[in-house]
């Protein structure tokens, strides 16, 4: 069994008070920003036990955990970089600058951060990156809930503005759907058009 506390429980005993877990959603879309989330527990928290790699819990227990995150967490924060951000920067320093505008956040004053993935940044704040990290630490689990709700549900109020890409279900993701739309309509503004889109057709309004 994986205890999700390991890292927290360790940083925790060696004197850290806010430690910032660290995650994004949206790094695979073909449109919409990528969200980043950072959340700071309180040592003496001990959160639902569903709490983890947000992909792996449906979507109204992810919604009733998000909500638990927030009122119980010491701290959490949530941003994003625009489609045309990750276009400029590549979606790699894309998601680690959502990730550090997290980390720099007004009120947030973590100092140890729990990254998820590989690769970060350097930072005044010590940090340790911790591969699947959204499935072994409980705080980078709570942060990848807190963004992948916070980006489905503004996927879904887009889609009202251009039902034909199926947003509402895949959320931005590269699916048959979307790829037919893309080929009929053309990209959006929303639409990374550095992501390989099948079509040099922007929509017309």
């Amino acid at each position: 069994m994986i205890d999700r506390y390991y890292y927290e429980k360790k940083l925790w005993n060696e004197g850290y008070n806010r430690v910032m877990g660290l995650d994004e959603v949206g790094r695979g879309c073909l449109c919409g920003p990528v969200v980043a989330a950072g959340v700071i527990l309180k040592p003496e928290s001990r959160l639902h036990s569903a709490i983890r790699d947000s992909k792996t819990v449906s979507l109204s227990l992810r919604k009733k955990l998000a909500d638990e995150i927030k009122s119980t967490a010491l701290f959490y924060a949530i941003n994003e970089c625009t489609p045309a951000e990750i276009d400029t920067l590549n979606i790699l320093n894309a998601s680690i600058e959502a990730m550090l505008r997290c980390a720099e956040s007004k009120g947030a004053n973590p100092d140890f951060l729990l990254v998820d993935g590989n690769r970060f940044t350097n930072t005044i704040v010590p940090h340790q990156c911790i591969v699947k990290g959204d499935n072994k630490s409980v705080s980078i689990a709570a942060a990848s809930i807190l963004a992948k709700v916070h980006r489905d549900e503004f996927m879904v109020k887009i889609h009202e503005e251009y039902p034909q890409y199926g947003w509402n279900k895949n959320v931005g993701y590269p699916t048959k759907k979307h790829f037919e739309g893309l080929e009929r309509f053309g990209y959006t503004e929303h639409h990374r058009k550095s992501f390989k889109l099948r079509t040099d057709k922007e929509i017309s309004k």
